[in-house]
């Protein structure tokens, strides 16, 4: 009787090798991930993190495209402001006698028939050695 048992025995266990060693491995392979896995994702992460932050596309490129892009709407605004100020003053150039006869005797030194125009020479600008007392 005790050699009937041996071989069921030794059956069992040749059934059982196999899906221990196959544990064995699959726990190996576990010891290995966590010893080499965790820090490469750790590596990973943190890559991914700068890559966030300093990317071509990331949170620094993000800031500087809002600030030009505040930067823009300012000088957009102004340019518009200039344009409404330029058309009113095309408006009085083509409309009001009294702008147009300003530009006249201002810039082109007109005057109106009978009157006389006196050009003063401009005051001399003070050097170094000669300072106003």
């Amino acid at each position: 009787m005790s050699r009937i048992a041996k071989p069921s025995l030794q059956r069992q266990q040749v059934g059982r090798r196999p899906a221990q060693a196959a544990r064995d491995r699959v726990g190996r392979l576990r010891q290995r991930l966590h010893r080499r896995g965790l820090p490469l994702l750790a590596v990973g992460v943190l890559l991914l993190l700068v890559h966030d932050l300093f990317g071509e596309h990331g949170l620094l490129a993000l800031r500087r495209s809002q600030k030009e892009a505040e930067r823009l709407e300012q000088e957009i605004t102004a340019l518009n402001e200039e344009n409404q100020r330029l058309s009113g003053e095309i408006e009085a150039l083509k409309s009001d006698p009294a702008t147009i006869e300003r530009i006249a005797r201002d810039e082109m030194g007109l005057a109106k028939p009978g009157e006389f125009i006196f050009t003063l020479p401009p005051k001399p600008q003070p050097t170094e050695t000669q300072r106003p007392e």
